[in-house]
C-alpha cells in the first residue's frame, strides 16, 4: 500500500513538470489585423404572400380584432428571391432565408434574415440579420466574403399590395 502512494505522489510530481514544459506554453506573437473593409450593396427583394411568405405558426387568438393581415403571435417561413432591379424578371443574385415573428399588437415583426448570394463577386457569401423589422436592420454576420459582418441593412418598400411585395435594400457592410 505504502508503495502504492509513492507511485502515485512520484506520478504526480512528473505530470505537473510536464505541463510546465509543455508546448502550451509559448511567447507572446504580435497581433496583426487584417485590413477592414466596408461594402455597399444594392439590391431587391421579391415577396409573394403565401409562395415566398408562409404562416408556419400562429396563437389561438381570443381578440375580436381578426382584421389584420399580421396578426400578432405568428412565426413566418422566409424564401424570397434577391434580384438587382425592382422588375419581377431582372436578373436573379440570391435569395433571403429565414424567420419573422409578429411580436407586438401593431403587427411589428422581430426577424431573423439570410441574404445568400450566388452569383457574381458574392457568390457563395451571405449576411445575416437579426433586428426588429424597422427600416434599418442590424447586420449581426456573415460567411464567405462577409466573414465576421457588422453593418446595417437599410429597406425602402417600392410596393405594397395584397399578394406582392417588392423592398429595395441599401447595405453597408463592415467585414475582413
Amino acid at each position: 500500500m505504502r508503495g502504492t502512494w509513492m507511485l502515485s505522489w512520484i506520478l504526480i510530481i512528473c505530470l505537473s513538470q510536464v505541463a510546465v514544459q509543455s508546448q502550451y506554453y509559448s511567447e507572446t506573437l504580435p497581433y496583426h489585423p487584417r485590413p477592414v473593409k466596408v461594402t455597399n450593396l444594392n439590391f431587391f427583394m421579391h415577396r409573394t404572400t403565401g409562395v415566398t411568405i408562409v404562416v408556419v405558426a400562429q396563437a389561438n387568438s381570443t381578440s375580436n380584432d381578426n382584421s389584420s393581415s399580421l396578426p400578432f403571435a405568428s412565426l413566418f417561413a422566409i424564401n424570397d428571391p434577391l434580384r438587382t432591379g425592382p422588375e419581377p424578371d431582372s436578373e436573379l443574385i440570391g435569395n433571403i432565408q429565414g424567420i419573422a415573428s409578429v411580436a407586438g399588437m401593431n403587427a411589428s415583426s422581430t426577424e431573423y434574415l439570410d441574404f445568400g448570394f450566388n452569383t457574381g463577386k458574392f457568390n457563395g457569401s451571405s449576411l445575416s440579420v437579426f433586428s426588429r423589422g424597422e427600416p434599418d436592420l442590424a447586420v449581426v454576420g456573415g460567411r464567405g466574403q462577409f466573414m465576421m459582418a457588422t453593418g446595417v441593412a437599410q429597406f425602402n418598400p417600392i410596393l405594397v399590395n395584397a399578394t406582392n411585395t417588392i423592398a429595395e435594400f441599401n447595405v453597408t457592410v463592415i467585414h475582413y
